[in-house]
């Protein structure tokens, strides 16, 4: 990742390398004429004025600039707030079905004691990371050979999508709406896909699982309560929907293809940051206003030593290379 890091930035750093040395050199030349040429330092104040008009022009370009990207930025966090208030409700809805479902008496008897009790504090993203060999208990339970036609890593799918935080090991009775989901959280499910579930096992494959999935045991007003979720979550997808396998296959497909996706893309949206590159010219505005106005001003009001304004042309004459050479990157990384 460092690597990365430090190839990504070489088109900063070679450009301030060369700034620098430009600077330096430039104190040199300038020192070396103001000393053999009689009047070289007058021409060095005529052309003060000249310097710190060029500066200020600078330095109120790259603030305007600045500005422009923090008030995007705020547009874009505004937006995104919005849309993800609305697709918060779609999930907390959607998590309303997933817990009748669970409750529901869908399950093969002593499957639901058999995960709760037996694995209990087992999670969906510790069985799908086993690899990581980080859980010995969901090596056990993927070791494990039992009755429940596969259908318990279906309910470890499902309990997950009830979890508000990543390491939750047990899930609460009362279903917990949170103003946000964690992005962690939001990660993982998009990561494991969860829900997908519903469209494989209701959907792909149900007609190997649908004598251990048994739909008709739901009563009836749970039935109904499930139907007028799905149709809050979307009425146009959902308005012709009975409940039934395909319904339930639907409802997974949608949740994993719109609802989650959707989630973690508005999530990054509303708590997006000033980019990297801003930190980069804040830094040269703050060069322009000290060297290139605050330093001048400071050697015509204070008869200061000549190397000051020899300073203030050297660092004003660097950051405007600097900014030629680099000023078409930034535009790129802005509109990235």
């Amino acid at each position: 990742m460092k690597k990365k890091s430090f190839f990504k930035d070489l088109h900063i750093i070679i450009p301030l390398v060369f700034s620098g040395l430009l600077c330096i050199g430039l104190i040199f030349i300038l020192s070396q004429k103001t000393t053999l040429v009689l009047q070289f330092e007058r021409k060095l104040n005529e052309l003060s004025a000249i310097f710190i008009g060029i500066s200020g022009f600078l330095a109120v370009f790259i603030m305007l600039y600045l500005m422009i990207i923090a008030i995007g930025l705020k547009n874009s966090r505004k937006e995104g707030i919005t849309g993800l208030e609305r697709i918060n409700q779609k999930m907390h809805d959607f998590r309303e079905i997933i817990e009748i479902l669970l409750q529901s008496k869908i399950w093969l008897p002593g499957l639901k004691e058999y995960i709760d009790e037996e694995f209990s504090g087992l999670t969906f993203f510790q069985v799908k990371e086993f690899y990581k060999g980080k859980s010995k208990l969901a090596i056990e339970f993927l070791q494990e050979k039992n009755n429940y036609a596969d259908t318990e890593s279906l309910y470890l799918e499902l309990k997950s999508l009830m979890q508000t935080d990543v390491k939750q090991k047990h899930i609460p009775d009362t279903i917990i709406k949170p103003a946000f989901y964690k992005k962690e959280l939001i990660q993982k499910w998009l990561e494991h896909k969860s829900g997908s579930g519903l469209w494989y096992y209701f959907g792909y494959k149900f007609g190997a699982y649908k004598d251990a999935l048994d739909l008709e045991s739901i009563y009836e007003r749970h039935q109904e309560k499930i139907m007028t979720l799905a149709n809050s979550i979307d009425n146009k997808a959902f308005e012709d929907s009975s409940f039934n396998e395909g319904f339930l296959s639907k409802l997974g497909e949608y949740i994993t293809t719109e609802v989650v996706p959707k989630l973690y893309q508005l999530q990054e949206k509303s708590s997006g940051k000033m980019p990297t590159f801003s930190r980069y010219l804040y830094f040269i505005f703050l060069l322009l206003v000290f060297f290139g106005v605050l330093l001048p001003l400071a050697y015509l009001l204070f008869n200061l030593a000549p190397l000051f304004l020899i300073i203030s042309y050297a660092f004003v004459i660097s950051v405007v290379f600097f900014l030629s050479t680099t000023f078409f990157r930034f535009l790129n990384n802005s509109i990235d």
